[in-house]
């Protein structure tokens, strides 16, 4: 039989969904296209109302498409709202535990032919581990926790992820050093609340990556995202002596008014985190850092919008991706009554984008004529394109062969997205 797998969402989403494409195929299956499986396997989000119904809009259109398929939907959705998906006359409904079972909740289903539904207390679960042999991009992903406790008053990701829950170091390290053997030259460590690593198990996320930093071929790691409140001194001392970890770290502000942060249930005012930023920048002065900004929080004023952006201007950010305030229902925020209405959320958004182009010029105007290191992910037209580890986005003549060996290039010129090499 054919599978065939849709992923909404963040990289742990991918990652999962790695997981099950890998279990599926030895287990027999064979991977097929959108137009001619017998399975279909939709891994969902919840992050936003607009997640949900993009979620939605995939299952329905699987059941109109293919009626006599089976259909998998798992994942974030699932496990919040899965009363949305009472109607639809799905074959297997799971929440965010069981997904490397997936091989035998679709052979329970082939037996029985009635529906299945497994949606746990993720509140009572232990860390599922999972592992890969392989990744089916460049760079490998590797999901090293699951969960968060902040609960930030706008977010559902707790109510659906649950508490924090961290992979076994030993197992983290010997699925990278699998990766690596496979010819992966970058690994990118994921989870829903990264930096909090190894609280629940009496290590940190520090001492993983020096467990990393001794694996010989690893080339390259990056963190998906991270908390400033968890950019600590032994962080900051990893960061300094690391060969390994890149000049590239996403860390959400989320807003620059102290009221809104305040508001959000935050761990942090604009101050400390500009006085991390400047200390992250000490260790490593080219840095590219990264952002996430949310615009249109509840009661969140013109006064306040130009806070954020004043704070934004300090802080110089290489790139900024701006979310409209969702409202989700289950969250703190449900109960701030002065809504920002619609079109001022999109005035903003408009707004923010425009400065993150400026700050992202402006950051990759400082390598025209310097050398850079970038690592060749697609091949088009004649052209290699990919990464550096502080993340410009590099396009260069050359051939196939070129994708996954790192390459060296003098940035010409700029043609927004792309930093021009040769």
């Amino acid at each position: 039989m054919k599978f065939y797998i849709y992923t909404l969402g963040c990289k742990v989403n991918t990652y999962e969904s790695n997981v099950m494409e890998e279990s599926l195929i030895n287990a027999g299956y064979i991977k097929g296209c959108e137009i001619d499986s017998d399975i279909y396997i939709i891994n969902t989000c919840t992050v936003t109302n607009t997640s949900d119904n993009k979620s939605l809009k995939v299952v329905r259109k699987v059941k109109r498409n293919y009626p006599n398929s089976i259909t998998v939907v798992v994942g974030c959705m699932s496990q919040v709202n899965s009363n949305l998906l009472k109607d639809l006359n799905v074959s297997i409904i799971l929440g965010n535990s069981g997904k490397s079972n997936i091989v035998s909740f679709i052979e329970e289903y082939k037996k029985t032919n009635k529906p299945i539904i497994n949606i746990e207390n993720i509140m009572d679960v232990k860390f599922e581990d999972m592992c890969l042999n392989n990744f089916n991009k460049t760079r490998a992903y590797v999901k090293i926790e699951d969960g968060c406790e902040n609960y930030c008053s706008y977010c559902i990701i707790p109510y659906a992820r649950g508490k924090v829950r961290s992979k076994d170091p030993i197992k983290v390290v010997e699925e990278i050093k699998t990766l690596v053997d496979k010819g992966h030259q970058e690994i990118v460590l994921t989870g829903i609340h990264t930096g909090h690593y190894g609280s629940d198990i009496n290590y940190s996320f520090s001492k993983l990556l020096k467990d990393i930093e001794c694996i010989e071929g690893v080339k390259r790691l990056r963190i998906s995202s991270i908390e400033i409140t968890e950019l600590d001194d032994e962080f900051m001392d990893v960061l300094k002596s690391s060969k390994i970890l890149v000049s590239h770290m996403h860390i959400p502000l989320q807003s620059g008014s102290d009221k809104v942060l305040f508001a959000m249930n935050r761990k942090y005012d604009k101050k400390y985190f500009t006085n991390k930023i400047n200390k992250l920048r000490s260790v490593r002065s080219d840095i590219s850092i990264t952002t996430d900004v949310i615009v249109g929080f509840p009661n969140e004023d013109e006064e306040m919008f130009k806070e954020t952006i004043d704070t934004i201007n300090k802080i110089k950010f290489s790139k900024i991706h701006v979310f409209p305030f969702s409202l989700r229902k289950g969250t703190k925020a449900e109960n701030i009554k002065n809504i920002v209405s619609d079109e001022e959320k999109k005035k903003r958004c408009r707004t923010l984008l425009d400065i993150s182009k400026s700050l992202e010029l402006e950051y990759f105007n400082k390598f025209i004529n310097k050398k850079v290191i970038f690592l060749p992910e697609v091949y088009k037209d004649g052209f290699i394109i990919g990464h550096t580890d502080n993340y410009l986005y590099v396009k260069m003549k050359g051939s196939i062969d070129d994708l996954n060996v790192l390459k060296e290039a003098t940035i010409e010129k700029i043609e927004y997205p792309y930093c021009i090499g040769k």
